[in-house]
């Protein structure tokens, strides 16, 4: 098989240092944190403001929700152990192991993470997002919309 680039477009501010720190499912927790954008990305940015709506407040255009508030972000697991290809679920040691796609285990031959979050402020090139459980550092490859109708 080819081999294939991905470069990072930014990087996980958080308070969160050390994976045994975050949260099993940050989209379940308050957790709130930053996407720090490389300025060279900035225009990429433009019209998010306008694509998702302040947090709470969902706009419905044409009878559909259109902006709920939330966006997708698409990272690189970089302290995942990409050699395990299968964990215990939720790293509860007295479950059997189970192989690392039948599970959300950062641990994966290519460790992307999916994060849909709610998208809290826009300044600049920073993002504050809260439902983060990316650690301080983690690489972020992507920024999606989030749409209720396509991502369910």
């Amino acid at each position: 098989m080819a081999d294939y680039i991905v470069r990072p477009i930014g990087v996980v501010r958080s308070a969160l240092k050390d994976p045994a720190d975050a949260p099993k499912q940050g989209a379940l927790t308050g957790q709130e944190a930053e996407i720090v954008v490389d300025p060279a990305y900035l225009p990429a940015l433009d019209g998010l403001e306008r694509i998702v709506a302040p947090a709470g407040n969902a706009v419905v255009e044409d009878g559909v929700h259109r902006k709920d508030g939330k966006i997708i972000v698409i990272c690189w697991m970089h302290l995942a152990d990409r050699s395990r290809l299968k964990v215990h679920p939720q790293g509860q040691e007295e479950l059997p192991e189970r192989g690392v796609f039948s599970t959300r285990s950062p641990h994966r031959p290519n460790p992307v993470s999916l994060h849909t979050v709610t998208l809290l402020s826009i300044d600049g090139n920073v993002l504050r997002v809260r439902g983060m459980d990316a650690v301080d550092g983690t690489p972020v490859i992507d920024i999606k919309p989030h749409s209720p109708e396509l991502d369910g």
